[in-house]
């Protein structure tokens, strides 16, 4: 077992993939907390215990673990979360930040609930987990932290929200490796692609076929994206950066999903223009050399602007 040993918190365990990945790191070895408060998609407040009820399969299977049931946004609750597991196995090797939930509204829709919210949850929470985590890991000389960014950090329709918050986590876990990577401890990032409550209804099918037409997707990403993508793909990457032989795996973005994963080389150069002197461009300098330079051959972020006719 490549986890043998070792304390664990997946967050946002209670279903989806943070379920599997739950499941996988306790298959290997790992004493698991799983966290989930148990709500809806969006937030909302419904009676189910998910996080227990996988504690009790990975019980059943052998394995090891406690539930959890308290909100990630919330910065004294994970500080007991953590410092339960502290207590009860002297020490914290891995956390998995898997917990989100969905607020999609165009910008002007949007609420300031609804933007808070998503930043509260994905963003606010991940900074809790991994603040109160490497308090510990950091005497120790040792940890592995996963974090759950997405594709949307390029921006999604529908989804700015969830986007800004999915490219803070990048920067976040960028920034955590850079500060924490002579205590032994390594920070990730994962973008997912799977089938799960958050991400597949009758509504996103129905808006991934619209971005297929005003062709915010192509066809192959369309074909990709609507094959059957279980989440237990994404386990596999996951548990592994978790195990001592990806020590030198650290501040790097990766897409995972089912029979693919590649790395993003998000936040690094990648073409420069330079004038001499006093270094100050005029307009009509950049109007001329931008689109040949530093713009050539750059893939769209968006389709081009068609005039009505």
């Amino acid at each position: 077992m490549h986890l043998d040993g070792k304390t664990a918190i997946v967050t946002g365990a209670g279903r989806g993939i943070g379920m599997e990945i739950a499941f996988l790191l306790a298959k290997e070895g790992a004493i698991v907390t799983v966290n989930d408060p148990g709500v809806g998609r969006g937030g909302e407040e419904i009676s189910e215990t998910p996080a227990q009820e996988v504690v009790s399969e990975i019980i059943a299977a052998g394995g090891k673990g406690d539930a959890n049931t308290d909100s990630v946004s919330d910065y004294k609750g994970v500080g007991r979360m953590i410092q339960k597991v502290v207590d009860d196995h002297g020490k914290i090797d891995i956390i998995v930040n898997s917990a989100g939930l969905l607020r999609e509204r165009m910008i002007w829709n949007m609420t300031e609930e609804d933007f808070d919210l998503v930043i509260d949850v994905h963003l606010k929470g991940h900074w809790n987990m991994c603040h109160h985590a490497i308090k510990h890991m950091r005497g120790a000389k040792s940890g592995r932290i996963v974090n759950f960014s997405s594709d949307a950090f390029k921006g999604s329709v529908g989804q700015c929200n969830y986007s800004a918050a999915k490219a803070g986590i990048i920067g976040l876990t960028r920034s955590i490796a850079k500060e924490t990577s002579r205590y032994g401890i390594t920070a990730n990032a994962i973008c997912p692609s799977a089938d799960t409550r958050m991400t597949i209804n009758d509504a996103v099918i129905a808006n991934r076929q619209r971005k297929l037409e005003t062709g915010l997707i192509t066809q192959e990403e369309f074909d990709r994206a609507s094959r059957p993508r279980g989440p237990e793909y994404i386990a596999p990457m996951v548990a592994y950066l978790c195990t001592e032989q990806a020590l030198d795996i650290n501040g790097h973005v990766f897409h995972v999903e089912r029979g693919r994963i590649h790395n993003y080389h998000f936040g690094e150069e990648l073409k420069a223009l330079h004038k001499g002197g006093d270094g100050l461009f005029s307009i009509d300098e950049l109007i001329e050399d931008i689109p040949g330079s530093i713009m050539s051959e750059v893939p769209r972020v968006a389709p081009p602007f068609e005039a009505a006719g």
